[in-house]
């Protein structure tokens, strides 16, 4: 099983035991937690729990907010829909039934289902509206990351290296496409998106692709990272964050590679800029937001690629994708914590301890008001920021 502390982290952990060297363990510490004066702190209107959570396993179950419900679930196969006023359970489903549902990849809400991924190569499609069970469908290796849900169809990217398209009402195999994968990668894989037929994902060999929506054939691929240095950590090009859409551009980011901007029109690199990473970002506005490698974050402008700030006080702190909510940069670490930045200057403007067993996936925003937080172990909170 595959215990998640972070990526570079757990990497460095392969490593050792490889080469039989903790020199690249040693060298990796969290920086201790910085000094903030809080200018607001984020009330709690409700909590409650879900399952066991997902532990210290790499779960990325990220809740869904649609149709009036907060989806919520955990590893074993807990999945349940909350009336995000008041937290009361809509429905419940347990997905467990002869043995853990190792649920790894999702939550993701289309054409009326919720989708998720498992560890077990399977990936299952629920009413959203009652929680029934409508498919269930073997895939071509581990489902990590979120779905994608595109014209009738749902698309995974499977730890294997194949992109795999299913039937969104049956569940039957349309397409897929099978890339190689490298021997030694990062525990994870970049979510599939979608624009104007066209279908795009992060690769592990340090590629991004792009293929037909309606048959999966191959459109081109972009190196964003190849493999250089001496060492394992140093030749590990995985293009695990999402890509990410915005107007006329596509955005990605490789590990030990770089942050790339492409016209969508000429699938040409527009700019490419050397930061290295491995989860998620989020574009807000004309700014792009990315946790680097080591933790820093880093604002930059989504279209020119200037820098403009970078923080640095978080280092290898663990942190989830970031998020922005309320007009504030927010992310969250491995000991609980939520961090809020001021978007323009990148300065802390408050934080708060949420729950010791540390925070994983980005705080997620409600239709109306406030967020939703899920910890590692399972913990439910609907929080808001002070008007």
């Amino acid at each position: 099983m595959h215990k998640v502390l972070k990526r570079v982290l757990a990497v460095a952990v392969a490593v050792s035991v490889l080469s039989g060297c903790a020199s690249e363990v040693d060298s990796i510490q969290m920086a201790p937690l910085p000094k903030v004066d809080n200018t607001f702190t984020p009330k709690t209107d409700w909590s409650r729990s879900v399952g066991n959570g997902v532990s210290g396993y790499y779960s990325k179950l990220t809740p869904v907010v649609g149709l009036d419900k907060v989806y919520v679930a955990d590893r074993d196969g807990l999945i349940e829909a909350l009336n995000p006023a008041n937290g009361k359970v809509e429905w419940e489903t347990d997905l467990e039934k002869d043995s853990s549902a190792l649920l790894t990849g999702g939550l993701v809400l289309g054409d009326g289902k919720l989708f998720v991924g498992t560890a077990n190569a399977k990936v299952i499609a629920l009413d959203a509206e009652t929680g029934k069970e409508v498919w269930r469908t073997t895939v071509a290796g581990e489902v990590l990351s979120k779905p994608l849900v595109s014209d009738g169809l749902v698309v995974v990217n499977t730890s294997l290296g194949v992109l795999q398209a299913l039937d969104a009402e049956t569940g039957a195999s349309k397409w897929q496409v099978s890339n190689e994968v490298p021997t030694l990668t990062l525990r994870g894989d970049s979510s599939p998106v979608a624009v104007s037929g066209g279908v795009f994902w992060g690769l592990a060999n340090g590629r991004l692709a792009g293929a037909l929506m309606s048959d999966g054939r191959m459109l081109w691929q972009q190196s964003i990272a190849a493999p250089k240095g001496s060492t394992e950590i140093d030749r590990l090009v995985d293009v695990d964050a999402s890509p990410v859409i915005d107007g006329d551009r596509l955005y990605a980011v490789g590990y030990n590679g770089s942050l790339v901007s492409i016209d969508l029109r000429s699938g040409q690199i527009a700019w490419k800029r050397n930061y290295s990473s491995a989860t998620d970002f989020v574009i807000d506005g004309s700014e792009l937001f990315l946790v680097t490698a080591k933790d820093h974050i880093v604002a930059v402008d989504a279209r020119s690629g200037t820098e403009l700030w970078q923080n640095t006080d978080l280092q290898y702190r663990q942190l989830s994708a970031p998020a922005v909510i309320d007009g504030y940069l927010v992310v969250g670490d491995a000991e609980g914590y939520l961090h809020w930045l001021d978007t323009q200057s990148g300065e802390f403007v408050s934080q708060e301890s949420v729950d010791g067993s540390g925070i994983a996936v980005p705080p997620v925003a409600l239709d109306d008001n406030g967020f939703i937080v899920v910890t590692r172990d399972g913990e439910i909170n609907k929080m808001q920021i002070p008007q």
